[in-house]
């Protein structure tokens, strides 16, 4: 008796489900309301008023991404000054000793705001157009004068270490002997 082959199975249900998905009825789609922004109306079919205003709020959007653009410049000018804080508890806390920890620290104060200092142009060169051009400067500023705060901060901590020369005996080392400009004579008598 020949065999016959076996006649193929048909898949799993949940196979044929997965591999067409039926399509979604309009009334589903219809139950969920349009997210806020967000209009499901096509731009032919508004009439003269609904022109309008679309105009006007085209010509609104150059000042409004001005604005929107000023202000992120202005948290990224102020910044620095909330690390400010922080960084001065944890120089206090590293003690004035000269050990590794406190030198890495004073290093890492330091390196920042020189960074920012250099990078100042290149941080909000994305920020620059004709609208902002002018109010970006009080905002350039505003950075440099906080990078320099921290400067300030690093430079106490190193003249807190003793590493700076303040006194006049750190510089006693460069100056020549003096010679005396006249000779003192005691009388004896």
């Amino acid at each position: 008796m020949p065999s016959q082959p076996l006649p193929p199975v048909p898949p799993p249900q949940w196979v044929v489900d997965l591999n067409s998905p039926k399509p979604r009825s309009p009334k589903s789609a219809a139950s969920i309301p349009d997210p806020p922004g967000f209009s499901s109306r096509k731009e032919g079919g508004k009439n003269r008023s609904q022109q309008q205003s679309t105009s006007t709020s085209s010509a609104s959007k150059p000042v409004e991404t001005d604005t929107l653009k000023l202000k992120k410049a202005w948290e990224i000018a102020l910044a620095p000054s909330k690390q400010i804080p922080m960084n001065a508890i944890m120089m206090y806390m590293s003690g004035n000793s000269l050990q590794i920890f406190s030198i890495m620290m004073v290093f890492m104060l330091f390196k920042g705001p020189i960074q920012g200092l250099i990078n100042t142009n290149t941080v909000f060169a994305k920020f620059e157009t004709d609208g902002t051009k002018g109010k970006l400067l009080g905002v350039k500023a505003m950075y440099v004068l906080m990078q320099l705060v921290l400067l300030g901060l690093g430079v106490w901590k190193v003249n807190a270490m003793g590493l700076l020369p303040t006194t006049r005996s750190d510089w006693l080392a460069w100056e020549s002997e003096r010679q005396p400009v006249e000779r003192a004579y005691f009388a004896l008598g």
